[in-house]
């Protein structure tokens, strides 16, 4: 029997160990193919930013709750017993109970044991505070979704921009390969021209030494690429071991279409939106406190039931309990209170003050980010063009050089002038399209336009 046990012990130990190891297994490793639009959905839903920016909504929600109840029946219940160690005493006139005038006579009221049960319940008829509070629920909780969709949009271009950056580097790693391509022909052909004997060793080191300084340089971009990919997942909320690959691809068609005209208007942006609806709270909350003079008014009742014993049976309730009942009205009216509510009514208006001015400065800030953003966005596009009129400029002249080279009629010197050439424009060309999508996504998400 012992022996019995000790297996089906041995068994269950056995069956939760594995359990747990198949649980603390991470799961497989997920691969996603996102466009743009895809990544920034899939980071609306994940990263935590928006995620608590969410939680505050709902946090705003549970506020507003607890307004209204201020406008609901107050209920509360109450029980003590009490125990008279020593009974009240009172005096009583003498000439009462026949005895000399001006003479008192000490009688003790009461039990010993005493029991009260009451209910209390309380209307709010009217309160000016109470009305105000109700009237700036819809306002706060639409703050709180306006800050979201700040948070939202802010994600939105953070995920836009490092997006396209990785995509320009896969462009630039597809370049930097062709290049290495490229090297390694012409080291070939260099080699072979050495050998016979149009060459020196010195343009063989040459070719070598760049080959490897460009080889270095695509390491580099992958790293690069590697750290960008791993940034993008962690502001997506997406964990490091799924496997991120990007779709989308970038032309200069893609960033000149969908260019939008030069009106814009101050109410597309969510920031003035939300700066907007903070301003109406401060506003409801001078008035909140202007109303805190008006009188109050509420409704109330009162039922309980309360017990004289003179031994401690409060418990048995076969022995009479005794009730009692009030309903009424209280009106309540603020007198003085030391300049309290004037001081609070200055300080709500100070705050109004406050957001009013950051609204008007806001608006000053937009006209400065909207033609920052449209003159970068230009000059960008401008800059695109031009770097690849020079970048296919330095590829001709490298192929007419090494043309020359292959033929004996140019120097290693000047085809390696007219590498270094080639790889500065390739390099501009990249930075100059970088350069115009940040610019682009800056312009859109400037005049409140960002998609």
């Amino acid at each position: 029997m012992r022996n019995r046990l000790a297996k089906i012990l041995v068994w269950v130990i056995t069956a939760f160990i594995m359990n747990n190891t198949a649980v603390a297994q991470p799961k497989e490793n997920e691969t996603h193919q996102f466009t743009a639009a895809q990544a920034v959905e899939y980071a609306l839903k994940n990263s935590v930013q928006v995620k608590n920016a969410l939680l505050d909504i709902k946090k705003s929600e549970q506020v507003n709750r607890e307004y209204t109840a201020l406008a609901l029946p107050q209920l509360n219940g109450s029980t003590s017993i009490n125990d008279y160690v020593a009974i009240p005493t009172t005096l009583l006139p003498a000439e009462f109970f026949g005895g000399t005038a001006g003479t008192y006579i000490p009688v003790k009221f009461g039990t010993k044991y005493s029991a009260l049960a009451s209910l209390d319940l309380q209307q709010t008829l009217f309160d000016g505070q109470v009305f105000i509070g109700l009237q700036a629920r819809s306002t706060n909780l639409r703050l709180a979704q306006k800050n979201a969709e700040v948070t939202q949009e802010i994600i939105n271009a953070n995920i836009q921009k490092i997006y396209f950056q990785l995509v320009i580097g896969k462009m630039q790693m597809g370049k930097l390969d062709a290049n290495i391509a490229l090297l390694e022909k012409l080291l070939h052909d260099t080699k072979e021209i050495y050998k016979n004997g149009f060459a020196e060793q010195l343009d063989v080191d040459k070719t070598t030494v760049a080959l490897t300084n460009l080889k270095t340089e695509k390491i580099k971009v992958q790293n690069t690429i590697d750290a960008g990919n791993a940034s993008l997942k962690f502001l997506m909320g997406m964990p490091q071991v799924e496997t991120l690959i990007l779709t989308d691809t970038l032309t200069e068609q893609t960033i000149k279409e969908d260019l939008l005209d030069d009106v814009y208007n101050y109410k597309d942006r969510k920031e003035v939106q939300a700066l907007e609806l903070a301003n109406k709270l401060n506003e409801y909350n001078v008035k909140r406190y202007k109303l805190s003079y008006i009188p109050s008014i509420s409704a109330f009742t009162q039922y309980s039931k309360n017990a004289q014993r003179t031994s401690f049976d409060i418990f048995d309730f076969s022995k009479k309990w005794f009730s009692t009942a009030v309903v009424g009205l209280r009106l309540n009216v603020p007198i003085f209170d030391g300049f309290t509510k004037d001081a609070r009514i200055k300080q709500a208006r100070i705050e109004y003050q406050k957001t009013t001015n950051l609204l008007s400065n806001l608006k000053e800030n937009v006209d400065m980010e909207v033609q920052q953003a449209r003159w970068k966005l230009k000059s960008a596009i401008l800059t695109i063009d031009a770097q690849r009129k020079n970048m296919d400029l330095a590829e001709s002249v490298y192929n007419q050089t090494k043309k020359k080279y292959e033929q004996g009629l140019g120097s290693n010197i000047e085809i390696n002038s007219a590498w270094k050439d080639l790889q500065v424009a390739q390099s501009d060309y990249y930075a100059a399209l970088y350069d115009a999508i940040i610019a682009k996504v800056d312009y859109h998400k400037a005049i409140g336009k960002l998609q």
